[in-house]
């Protein structure tokens, strides 16, 4: 089934305890893509880029099989930047630089070829954009799944509880869920989200795993203990690709289902905090796929005498 991502791609400049990067392919779209590529074909991008956005990048994209027509490049700005550098934890991170640069303006514009999508995932972006993409499609998706962060809750919460009222899956980490339903129990929290709209709520705890939760379901996913962390940038969206993709490529909705997809999302953010920026999740298998899919299922396997 086809996938419609709408969101940033972008440049990113790192730094952690590992090391530290010039610039380097970056963004929400960038990552979602990228993950979704290794579940569906039929994948395609609208964001927007400079005139400083490398052709070879986009071949990256395209190598994967996203179209990529959707994506726009103005000749007269520069691409999305961002710069942060990421504490000993790698928990917590100081942005150094923000530039907005074709974002600031920026309304999505969705191809006719991309207008029967079946799944559209919009990622992180001003709420209000998100509701207005939305109002371009002739049609609903079926699915639609968003994501969002704490600045558009703590500068916009009218347009957020507008846009999510319409969608069919939120995914947020926990401390975005407390401060969204203003619940400190994350049971509690959920209830009073998918009260706003949205049948199905993804809450990302980052290191300690990913709770899934449609009416009163609950599902959790353990993160993979790994020796080395070397960058979590994007590891929220490679973990929301995966799970899209894996539901675009089976078109199945059910609760089971959405338990595996959330298994998959999982293995592919476990892959992205590897190495540094889309670096590990450009070059993956399907065989290290499945294997690292069967390290989750093991994780929490066991039997009962």
């Amino acid at each position: 089934m086809s996938l419609l991502t709408v969101g940033s791609v972008a440049f990113d400049k790192l730094e952690t305890p590992f090391g530290k990067t010039e610039k380097i392919i970056g963004g929400a779209a960038t990552y979602i893509t990228l993950s979704s590529s290794y579940f569906t074909k039929a994948n395609n991008l609208v964001g927007i880029v400079g005139n400083d956005f490398p052709a070879e990048m986009i071949n990256i994209l395209n190598k994967h099989g996203i179209n990529t027509d959707g994506l726009e490049i103005d000749p007269n700005g520069k691409t999305f930047f961002w710069s942060g550098k990421y504490h000993n934890d790698m928990n917590s991170r100081d942005t150094l630089e923000t530039h907005l640069n074709v974002l600031e303006n920026y309304v999505p514009k969705i191809p006719e070829q991309y207008q029967n999508c079946e799944f559209l995932m919009l990622g992180n972006m001003v709420p209000s954009i998100q509701h207005e993409t939305l109002r371009k499609f002739h049609k609903k998706p079926g699915f639609i799944m968003l994501d969002t962060m704490n600045l558009w809750m703590d500068i916009a919460m009218d347009d957020l509880k507008k846009v999510i009222s319409e969608i069919d899956c939120l995914t947020i980490n926990d401390s975005e869920a407390r401060q969204l339903s203003g619940d400190y129990s994350l049971r509690r929290a959920a209830r009073t989200i998918m009260d706003m709209g949205p049948k199905t709520l993804i809450i990302k705890k980052g290191e300690h795993g990913a709770l899934l939760f449609q009416e009163d379901r609950i599902f959790f996913c353990p993160a993979l203990p790994l020796e080395e962390v070397f960058d979590p940038t994007g590891a929220g969206d490679t973990f929301a690709g995966g799970f899209i993709g894996y539901l675009a490529k089976t078109n199945d909705l059910s609760f089971e289902n959405m338990k595996r997809a959330v298994i998959y999302g999982s293995a592919m953010a476990s892959f992205c905090v590897e190495k540094f920026g889309t670096e590990r999740i450009q070059f993956l298998t399907e065989t290290e796929i499945q294997n690292r899919v069967m390290e989750f299922v093991q994780l929490a396997s066991f039997e009962l005498s």
